[in-house]
């Protein structure tokens, strides 16, 4: 359900301090925002606009009759394949509704396109900022938000437009939430693993009676699958998507091995594989001119029932260097962080391992920067929806650390969740201990989830 929002609207009724009699935007340029229709799970007397960029990315701001004078500009996780959508971004707004309720104004977009590119994505998302800014002016605080691949793209945004031409700083402060922040010549290199030895042992994904191809390629140019047809061959080979009881020993051994040497879940085998297979394609294909940025070639598989066997079978395969130096300057990250910097990671994170904030960890340090990021992490094996509880206070956090000058630390960000919790569903499982090991991903990918029982924190 949504609804209707008159269009002659001034932002007087908003009560931001620095906007308080600045009439709504004036349709100046074809990207300037519309006054659109409010989605029902915001508050009642928000309102809307949707608007689509220059560049071609479609965008949707909402703004909370209370709003404290802040903006976060999201960027959204993928990489989103197929062709955006204009309606696309209503569910992050949604996702991340609870910030609007606590009197931040939001705006997200799609980008331009589908498909992998970093950059380009960190362009849309500042372009985004600047379209917020044109029609309603500065906000008191801009803060730039990315979750999951957005991370990857928040933070990129967050080094090329850290300031203006005058130097001055454009973002305030950045939250990531379960962000992909190895970059992306790391980020990537397990499901390249995961093709080598799912195939090792399935022999389907090509079958012998397809046009053969470098697993690294994810599918040829020009050839399509769809997720159903691959999570088939997934069920023919290893018994995934059958009861336990109906698989062959077969299927079972050949998917506790899989499962095992590269560190995934059952439950996410196939989500992994269609990174594997359909990312892969766009990012090589498209993206890389058909090179190779990945390698195995001295990869030594462990966890199997025969090791020896499957080091000696699998396919192996050489990263092309061009590759692998236009993937880093996508997608790989400085450090160079010059904003306050507030990270939140399920430890068990099936999608994206917690590993990744250890990586980013090294690399602000080694930019220097240690003292603009404070990272938490939680007892969950979540990757896209956080509890809202968490999520509030780590925005929160993030402001008080900006306007008072507070920096927060792990508990001080528990403390902040277990205080929303009087408004929000949730749990606030915050582990105020914990501290990812350093080492390259690949090495990292064993942080198996524990059971539900092991799954309680403080505020539960």
């Amino acid at each position: 359900m949504f609804r209707i929002v008159s269009g002659g609207i001034a932002l007087a009724f908003i009560g931001a301090p620095f906007a308080a009699a600045q009439d709504a935007p004036a349709a100046s340029s074809p990207s300037a925002p519309a006054p659109a229709v409010c989605p029902d799970f915001l508050p009642q007397q928000a309102h809307c606009w949707s608007g689509q960029a220059a560049k071609g990315g479609y965008y949707w701001i909402a703004v909370p009759e209370n709003w404290n004078g802040a903006l976060i500009v999201h960027a959204h996780g993928g990489p989103r394949t197929g062709a955006p959508k204009a309606e696309d971004p209503l569910e992050d707004l949604e996702r991340f509704s609870m910030t609007v309720k606590e009197g931040f104004a939001w705006a997200g977009s799609t980008y331009r396109r589908g498909g992998y590119g970093v950059r380009m994505a960190a362009e849309d998302t500042d372009d985004l900022r600047q379209i917020f800014w044109d029609a309603f002016g500065r906000p008191r605080r801009t803060i730039l938000h990315g979750q999951s691949w957005g991370g990857n793209v928040a933070a990129k945004a967050a080094e090329l437009y850290a300031r203006d031409a005058e130097g001055r700083v454009v973002w305030d402060g950045v939250v990531l939430t379960s962000g992909v922040l190895a970059g992306g010549t790391e980020a990537y290199r397990f499901r390249a693993d995961l093709r080598a030895v799912y195939q090792y042992y399935c022999h389907n994904h090509p079958k012998a009676d397809e046009v053969q191809y470098p697993l690294w390629q994810g599918l040829p140019d020009g050839v399509r699958m769809t997720r159903v047809e691959l999570a088939e061959r997934v069920k023919t080979c290893t018994g995934v998507g059958l009861p336990e009881a109906e698989r062959s020993p077969e299927q079972k051994q050949r998917l506790a091995d899989i499962l095992n040497v590269v560190g995934v879940e059952e439950d996410q085998l196939v989500g992994h594989l269609a990174w594997a297979t359909f990312l892969f394609q766009d990012l090589v294909q498209h993206r890389l001119d058909g090179l190779n940025p990945f390698s195995n070639r001295d990869v030594v598989y462990a966890g199997s029932h025969d090791d020896a066997a499957l080091n000696a079978g699998v396919q192996r395969f050489d990263s092309d260097p061009m590759a692998v130096a236009r993937l880093a300057y996508d997608a790989d990250l400085s450090g160079l962080i010059v904003a306050p910097t507030v990270t939140i990671h399920g430890k068990y994170d099936p999608t994206a391992f917690v590993s990744h904030q250890a990586a980013y960890r090294e690399r602000v340090a080694a930019a220097g920067r240690s003292d603009l990021l404070v990272q938490t992490f939680t007892n969950e094996a979540e990757h896209s929806a956080l509890s809202a509880p968490e999520y509030v206070a780590v925005f929160e956090a993030l402001m008080a650390w900006i306007d008072q000058g507070a920096k927060p630390d792990a508990g001080s960000v528990a403390a902040l969740c277990a205080a929303a919790r009087s408004r929000y569903a949730g749990a606030c499982l915050f582990d105020e201990h914990y501290r990812p090991a350093t080492g390259r991903l690949r090495e990292a990918n064993t942080s198996k989830r524990k059971p539900s029982s092991e799954l309680i924190g403080p505020g539960a």
